[in-house]
């Protein structure tokens, strides 16, 4: 199938013709959907805690804190153009020389830009593009509402404008305060001193595509020392790229390997899976997650972060008893009683499903398999109640080996046309948020290979367009959903008001994106 050209391509990029092929194979067989046991509801796999409980593990952790080493990953390398979808179809469709702003919002039924020219003033860039207009454009103020609103989304978007549609949601404006506009970047340090920081250290990780590093870099440069000063806090920021060796190749629709012009194979990057292999490289005791756009102003934010601290609580409280429980597996004799007492810990409050053979096991047998089930990366994740949001949901699932887990799955992953598997949806009260703290190293202080716990079946096939054909193109899975499918998983409610995302510009329109 692949000449010596392929080949060489593949040891460019770091692959073998082995993982090639496997990735030829996944996509001709199709996507593994998830089998679904039962939705994971309050009390059934997602933790509801009482407000004194919710302190206790706030207090649990800020007295650990300084002890942690603790790193804010923040996934950032996506461009901004989605946000301004439906303002590329507007300068594609609105023609101000034959009807009016109304007319066409009308005619379009398009609420998203009856909103955006509504509120215009209050977009937190809104300053910027008419001061790019103005210097431009001397007839701007002569122009009718229509003209002046198409100027407005041209300059805003354009290349020769301000080109925001080039940049990543992170270097954007994003929101307004008596001092100035801040981006989501800015945002993102300046949480961290809320509880992603230690001894007055603040240690951040964006992934970032590489031809936007530069602005990241300079962006930092230009606010560290003010908000080191403002903040008494020392920022250490780092960065890194989807690597090139996570990147997959695409079928045309007929089961062909998809080639460029060149002859070459299209690789494309394989979704935010493949930054497991940039969290994988970080060094620490304790990893935030949290998507570069789910950002609020910062007032508002020292009452979401409190939520933050009380799931790192959790997950400090889960990781010591871990820890507890695995050095006693360690000893050589451990009696009955005590193995029992551990199985019954880790089912009620680790989530772990043990075996139906497990009483029949021999007391090493026993040891074993719970040392198995301990050591092994930890997160706790936030889940808010599903109001319509897209996102994956948590669910007990039953692998093909007969093991069932507590996971995050992709509605992607899932068979709604089969009756059962949609009953099961329907019962979902939750969804995840993408808010997650995460325990990577083991009881001895040593960091697992986070790549050993990947479901590798949870990948997900996607139809897309290649220069007007039809491909098939392969995601790895999930960053939280398949690439943590072997880890222990806590859910825990958290407020809907802890998720905040800026999916379409309009987004910061809303209150909690209003200083």
């Amino acid at each position: 199938m692949f000449s010596k050209q392929d080949v060489q391509q593949f040891d460019n990029k770091g692959i073998t013709i082995k993982e090639v092929e496997a990735q030829v194979s996944r996509i001709k067989n199709g996507m593994a959907y998830s089998n679904l046991i039962a939705a994971a509801n309050i009390g059934t796999g997602i933790e509801g805690y009482s407000e004194a409980e919710h302190k206790n593990y706030i207090a649990l952790f800020e007295a650990r804190q300084n002890s942690l080493n603790i790193v804010k990953f923040v996934p950032a390398s996506g461009a901004a153009t989605r946000m301004f979808k439906f303002l590329f179809t507007f300068l594609k469709d609105f023609d101000a020389q034959k009807e009016s702003i109304e007319s066409y919002i009308e005619k379009s039924n398009d609420g998203l830009i009856e909103t955006f020219v509504s509120e215009l003033k209050n977009l937190p860039f809104y300053d910027e593009v008419l001061a790019k207009i103005e210097s431009e454009n001397s007839d701007f103020n002569s122009l009718n509402k229509g003209e002046a609103c198409f100027e407005f989304v041209r300059t805003m978007l354009n290349e020769e404008g301000l080109n925001y549609s080039f940049f990543p949601k992170g270097l954007l404006p994003f929101h307004t305060y008596k001092t100035g506009v801040v981006t989501a970047f800015q945002e993102h340090l300046l949480e961290s001193t809320l509880y992603a920081s230690s001894n007055n250290e603040a240690h951040l990780h964006f992934t970032v595509s590489e031809k936007h590093h530069k602005y990241f870099n300079a962006e930092f440069a230009k606010i560290k020392s003010i908000l080191e000063n403002k903040t008494n806090t020392n920022f250490h920021v780092t960065f890194s790229y989807q690597k090139e060796e996570t990147e997959t190749l695409a079928l045309t629709t007929a089961n062909e390997v998809y080639r460029k012009d060149d002859g070459s194979i299209l690789f494309r990057p394989a979704g935010h899976g493949a930054l497991l292999e940039n969290l994988n490289d970080l060094d620490a005791d304790l990893l935030f997650i949290k998507n570069i756009d789910n950002i609020v102003v910062f007032e508002k934010n020292k009452d979401v972060s409190e939520y933050k601290k009380m799931l790192a609580g959790v997950l400090v409280e889960a990781q010591e008893k871990a820890f507890e429980f695995l050095n006693q597996l360690d000893q050589e004799h451990v009696s009955e009683e005590d193995l029992l007492a551990i199985a019954l810990y880790i089912t009620k409050k680790m989530n772990v499903a043990l075996v139906d053979e497990f009483d029949d096991f021999t007391s090493e047998e026993k040891k074993n398999y719970l040392k198995n089930k301990l050591n092994r990366p930890m997160r706790v994740c936030g889940m808010v109640k599903n109001v319509g949001e897209p996102g994956g949901g948590p669910f007990w699932v039953k692998a093909e080996n007969g093991d069932v887990s507590l996971q995050i799955v992709e509605f992607a992953q899932i068979d709604i046309a089969n009756k059962a598997q949609a009953e099961i949806v329907n019962n979902a009260t939750h969804f995840n948020p993408t808010d997650l703290v995460c325990a990577v190293k083991n009881y001895k202080g040593e960091k697992f290979n986070l790549l050993d716990y990947v479901d590798p079946e949870a990948a997900f096939i996607t139809m897309k367009t290649q220069n007007g054909t039809d491909i098939q193109a392969l995601e790895l899975p999930g960053l939280w959903n398949g690439s943590m499918a072997d880890w222990i998983s806590i859910f825990v409610e958290v407020p809907l008001h802890t998720f905040s995302p800026v999916k379409t510009v309009n987004d910061l329109l809303k209150p909690e994106h209003q200083g």
